[in-house]
C-alpha cells in the first residue's frame, strides 16, 4: 500500500516513514504541497497524510483541491487543535484529524482503520475457497498468479500459512524457515518479511500478513 505524506517537518516525516515501512506500507514525502499535489495527480496513492501548515499553502485549501480529482482517504496531521479547525478539516472531506504532538502507534492504527474500511467496501482480501493460496513448484500461487517468492522467503511464508492464526516470533521464524546463520539475524527477518508483503499485493493478500507489535509475525484468514 502505498502512503503519501505531505509535511514541511523532516524529523514528523521520518518518524512516520519509520513506523508505516516497518508495518509494510511504501511511504512517499513531499515537503510542499505544489510536490505532493504534482505526485497525486500522475501516481496512484492509497492514503494521504496532509499538514495544515505548509510552506506553499494552506493544508485546507489543499484538501479542497485535492477533492476535485482524487477520493483518497485523507488524515490531516496538524500543530492546530481547535474544535473549529477539526470540524473544518473533516467538512471539506478530510476522513480523520490528527494533532500534534501524536502518537506515532495510534497514527498508524488510524491508517489501518481507514484502509481496511475502503477494503471492505470493495471485497475480502483474504477470502478463501477457489482463490486460496496454493504451492505449486516451491512457490505459492493464487488464481492464476504466482507469487515469485524465493527459497527463504517461501520458507517463512510457509511457516506463517500453517501457524495461522499463531503468532511466530522471529526466532521461531528464522528456525522454521532454517535461515542460513550468515543471514540469522531479527532485523532481516523483517526485510524478508516486507518483501513478501510487496509480493502478496499482486494477489490481494498483503494485509493478511500482520505485525504483533514486541512479538512477532502472524497470517489471518478471514
Amino acid at each position: 500500500m502505498n502512503i503519501v505524506i505531505i509535511e514541511d517537518e523532516s524529523a514528523i516525516a521520518d518518524t512516520l516513514i519509520h513506523v508505516l515501512e516497518m508495518d509494510g506500507f511504501q511511504a512517499h514525502w513531499f515537503n510542499t504541497a505544489g510536490a505532493g499535489v504534482a505526485h497525486l495527480k500522475t501516481k496512484s496513492a492509497d492514503l494521504l497524510i496532509l499538514d495544515v501548515g505548509l510552506p506553499d499553502g494552506n493544508g485546507f485549501e489543499l484538501c479542497k483541491q485535492i477533492r476535485g480529482f482524487s477520493d483518497i482517504p485523507i488524515i490531516f496531521l496538524t500543530a492546530r487543535a481547535d474544535e473549529i479547525d477539526r470540524v473544518v478539516g473533516l467538512e471539506i472531506g478530510a476522513d480523520d484529524y490528527v494533532t500534534k504532538p501524536f502518537s506515532p502507534r495510534e497514527l498508524l492504527a488510524r491508517v489501518k482503520l481507514r484502509l481496511k474500511s475502503i477494503r471492505r467496501q470493495a471485497q475480502p482480501e483474504c477470502e478463501q475457497g477457489q482463490d486460496e493460496l496454493r504451492v505449486e513448484n516451491f512457490d505459492y500461487v493464487r488464481g492464476n498468479t504466482a507469487l515469485g517468492l524465493t527459497a527463504l522467503e517461501f520458507r517463512l511464508l510457509d511457516a506463517l500459512l500453517k501457524s495461522s492464526p499463531r503468532v511466530l516470533s522471529r526466532q521461531q521464524l528464522m528456525d522454521f524457515s532454517s535461515m542460513p546463520s550468515e543471514e540469522a539475524y531479527e532485523r532481516n527477518v523483517d526485510s524478508h518479511i516486507k518483501s513478501i508483503r510487496n509480493k502478496l499485493q499482486k494477489v490481494a493478500l498483503a494485509e493478511c500478513l500482520k505485525t504483533k507489535r514486541g512479538f512477532g509475525y502472524y497470517f489471518e484468514k478471514e
